[in-house]
């Protein structure tokens, strides 16, 4: 895949996880309503402009490092049946370490 973001957008790839209860019950991600909020960055745009300065604003994440986002930030395409996002910057609220 040849895709580069623009600005301060950031493609993700969502991490999809299976839910165990404590019976040892499995619900996997798709049988949730809810989606996902984790991700693996795969590219990230060169960032916004300061309107005021002119200068650009350097993303705060990298390729390769998963992250926490907004909840509904994202923005959903798929590429060869393969589901990511596109979040912006601003929307990442941490870097899983």
């Amino acid at each position: 895949m040849n895709l580069k973001p623009l600005h301060d957008f950031i493609l993700i790839e969502p991490l999809h996880q299976e839910e165990v209860t404590k019976g040892g019950i499995i619900i996997p991600e798709t049988a949730r309503e809810e989606r996902t909020m984790k991700g693996k960055v795969i590219a990230v745009g060169p960032g916004k402009i300061n309107e005021k300065t002119g200068e650009r604003i350097t993303p705060s994440v990298k390729p390769g490092q998963l992250v926490i986002f907004k909840k509904y930030a994202p923005d959903e395409i798929k590429i060869d049946d393969k589901e990511y996002y596109f979040v912006r910057d601003e929307d990442i609220m941490a870097i899983i370490e």
